[in-house]
């Protein structure tokens, strides 16, 4: 496995890769590496000939200082699960080499920047499209794997990629559950073993709101759900929505509804999200 450190070194190595025709699937990461994470870079080995993991914080999209220093680094054994994991090319910059010589730009998100994680991490969004940008046009990967457990961040970077031509095939990757229905996450290691067990409820109560739901009107099962988990958590939404657009449910028959939940736990915020009635 070959470790960049600088743009310009891994820029002239890609430039090599696609000259002889190879394709170059792109896995970003903030490391704190998990199963989940292991789960894209092997979707990415199964569809490319080289896959590029990239490892960087981005401070631009942390609103909170505290969560910027709090979360998890550790890059040794992030390197090792990778190289373990068969990943080809490892990138790790600083902030200085992904943003210098960055050109400012504006994209048009609709709403899919103002629901939900909008209005309780405000400039989380417009820095998670600043990074990946930058990361799209250093990379310039054939496909770019994202999971879906950060399911209103996937669109956005589906429009950025479409919007900017960047990024090849952007390609969302279902959310890998411990045994007990938890969404893997970064964040988990943060938690008290006792934290991680009442995490737990959230999926518990995502599958009692689609039970409930077949019978009776979602937001009322919401509402009930909604009180239940309030007794661990300082709950920001549990909330239904059309999965296309993040648009609130309508009388009109939707396809794809999605459930969708953040909220803290101690001093840990989690989010997490299933499609129902599939």
């Amino acid at each position: 496995m070959l470790i960049f450190r600088d743009k310009e070194g891994l820029i002239a190595h890609i430039k090599e890769l696609k000259n002889k025709a190879l394709g170059v699937g792109f896995v970003p990461t903030m490391g704190a590496l998990h199963l989940g994470h292991l789960s894209l870079i092997e979707k990415s080995k199964q569809e490319n000939d080289v896959v590029l993991c990239s490892i960087f914080v981005n401070p631009t999209q942390f609103n909170s200082q505290n969560d910027f220093s709090n979360y998890p680094r550790t890059e040794e054994s992030d390197l090792e699960l990778l190289k373990s994991a068969g990943c080809t090319i490892a990138y790790l910059p600083t902030f200085e080499d992904i943003y210098e010589n960055e050109q400012l730009f504006d994209i048009n998100l609709g709403e899919l920047d103002q629901v939900m994680e909008g209005p309780y991490r405000p400039g989380h969004f417009k820095g998670v499209v600043r990074v990946v940008k930058r990361f799209f046009e250093i990379v310039q990967p054939t496909k770019s794997y994202f999971g879906l457990k950060d399911y209103q961040q996937f669109l956005i970077i589906k429009t950025l990629g479409k919007t900017l031509g960047l990024g090849g095939e952007i390609i969302g990757c279902e959310t890998l559950r411990e045994p007990s229905g938890l969404a893997m996450s970064s964040r988990n290691m943060l938690l008290s073993k006792q934290e991680k067990q009442l995490a737990e409820k959230i999926y518990q109560s995502f599958k009692k709101i689609e039970q409930c739901a077949a019978n009776t009107n979602i937001a009322d099962c919401i509402a009930q759900e909604k009180t239940h988990l309030s007794q661990w958590f300082d709950i920001d939404y549990l909330d239904a929505r059309n999965g296309e657009d993040l648009q609130a449910l309508s009388n009109i028959g939707v396809a794809h509804i999605r459930l969708f939940f953040a909220g803290r736990i101690g001093n840990v915020r989690l989010i997490d999200n299933i499609r129902i009635f599939n």
